[in-house]
């Protein structure tokens, strides 16, 4: 075991809440070191919907404070990562069985100005029978409306917090696990444990218990603390499906039980519709979509859409707990979003942070707040930054990501359009540390399948902590659904020859 080594803070999990605390942290000049027991993102972060939303559902549950400040964070995060963020259009049908008219236009009304919106389009309402975005609707649904969100790459953005976060002087390491930490009045000592051998002791004036659905068992197996506090994990479960619209648009689809299902476009040739709400037991690492999520979402769409969907129709499944804080709700989907922090800090005794809840839209929010609550307790001023702090790859001039591209595509005409698309959209203006000096395509390598040349695995595993197949083709991209099947098998033995202590794979997610 090597000798204790000091920091400020340990981060204990690499998902959007704990790479978000570690580069708040390190941007503030802390000595951070994070820790994550899979890769960056590897369970709830990667599944979630893929939206930057306000949550319009919640304002029927009174939610004001949550969804105002969700809607503020929609534009902060829009500009500052307008590569992985951008516009989305909703689509609302009516049916008035389920909900008045009147209350839809009054929700959207509320929703245009609870954020103080400043980018996006305002909420309208529509004629289907006349509007494009009908044509895909089941007749006799005539009336709708329409309203912006974003989109965003989920797992990505937890990459990219970590990058910034390491770029500032934090090290992040992924398939390590916090084995034990106690404290005494100075510091916090853990003992992490590497996925393929190994210790190391580390010393921390503080710790942050980020852990996701495994935060009460950090609470009491690692840091052998007894608190109150309670977690509530709900499974949502997402199915994608051949693409049932030609449009842009989005539609987010009232049921009947007075929940909303999504569908979106998605990876150019599907759509992805979810999610449920589902209260979970077990391992989160197997959480996965059972035949009745399937068959609900499937009859969710079909009673609005054209073209019916059935399970025959999902080529991929992917399913996440969500590790809410218990408000004693009755029923799984009105469970709280919001965020709670547990504070631990006895006098005498180092600090210790852990998180409950909270939306990948607030992650930043919930970040600041956090070093707010832990500042005075390190002896810090507390000096929030990251409100204008671009992202990296997101400083794109104007936040205007279509004339990056168009830029792109000049100065590298060799460069087939999708693959330009897909490149600036997942690394933004650190696309030029793919190509380099590139003069054509084949100076970039083998294509590994799908467009994945050896040039970019070279960049995911120096830049962004990729270490498997699964990491590359299912997290910092979505070429698993597009890639030839022999292309996991390709990338691993490629990797085996690139990445020294290579790992074997652990798939989560697979294409059916």
């Amino acid at each position: 075991m090597s000798q204790d080594q000091a920091f400020d803070l340990l981060v204990i999990g690499g998902g959007i809440n704990g790479v978000g605390i570690a580069r708040d942290a390190a941007g503030r000049g802390l000595k951070v070191l994070l820790c994550e027991q899979g890769d960056l993102g590897q369970a709830t972060s990667s599944s979630s919907s893929k939206l930057i939303h306000g949550g319009l559902r919640y304002l029927e549950h009174y939610a004001f404070r949550l969804v105002r400040e969700a809607l503020i964070e929609r534009e902060v995060l829009l500009a500052a990562a307008p590569h992985i963020i951008w516009p989305l259009r909703f689509v609302l049908p009516h049916v008035k069985e389920l909900r008045p008219a009147w209350m839809l236009r009054a929700g959207l009304l509320l929703y245009d100005h609870l954020g103080g919106r400043e980018r996006l389009p305002a909420s309208q309402a529509l004629d289907l029978r006349r509007d494009p975005a009908g044509a895909p609707l089941v007749a006799g649904i005539t009336k709708g409306f329409s309203y912006a969100d974003c989109w965003v790459e989920d797992s990505r953005l937890v990459v990219l917090n970590a990058l910034d976060a390491a770029e500032r002087g934090a090290e992040v390491l992924t398939r390590t696990r916090c084995r034990s930490a106690r404290r005494d009045a100075e510091a916090w000592t853990a003992t992490l444990e590497a996925e393929g051998g190994g210790e190391r002791r580390v010393r921390a004036r503080a710790l942050v218990n980020a852990a996701g659905p495994w935060v009460m068992e950090v609470l009491g197996q690692v840091a052998g603390a007894n608190r109150r506090s309670t977690l509530r994990l709900i499974k949502g479960s997402h199915i994608v499906v051949p693409r049932l619209h030609d449009g842009d648009e989005a539609y987010i689809l009232q049921t009947r039980d007075q929940r909303v299902v999504f569908v979106i476009p998605y990876e150019g040739d599907y759509s992805l519709i979810g999610t449920t709400d589902m209260e979970f037991e077990g391992d989160p690492t197997a959480a996965a979509i059972t035949a009745e999520e399937t068959a609900y979402l499937c009859q969710a769409v079909s009673r609005y859409f054209k073209r019916p969907v059935t399970p025959e129709n999902v080529v991929w499944t992917y399913a996440g707990v969500r590790p809410l804080y218990d408000d004693d709700s009755g029923k799984a989907s009105t469970v709280t979003r919001d965020y709670v922090f547990d504070v631990d800090a006895p006098e005498g005794a180092a600090p210790m942070l852990s998180v409950f809840g909270g939306k990948i839209t607030t992650y930043r929010k919930l970040a600041e707040h956090a070093m707010s609550r832990l500042s005075p307790l390190l002896g810090l001023s507390d000096e929030g930054w990251t409100a204008a702090a671009a992202l990296p790859g997101g400083d794109l001039p104007d936040a205007d990501f279509e004339a990056f591209l168009a830029g792109l595509r000049q100065a590298r005409p060799w460069l087939p359009a999708a693959l330009a698309r897909r490149l600036a959209r997942a690394y933004g203006s650190r696309v030029s540390e793919i190509l380099g000096e590139a003069k054509g395509l084949a100076d970039l390598g083998d294509d590994l399948g799908g467009g994945l040349t050896e040039a970019e695995a070279d960049y995911l595993v120096r830049h962004e902590w990729a270490q498997t197949a699964e990491d590359i083709l299912w997290r910092r991209s979505k070429l698993g659904l597009h890639a030839p099947a022999e292309t996991t098998e390709r990338l691993q033995s490629w990797l085996a020859g690139h990445l020294p202590g290579h790992l074997p794979e652990s798939g989560k997610a697979v294409a059916r």
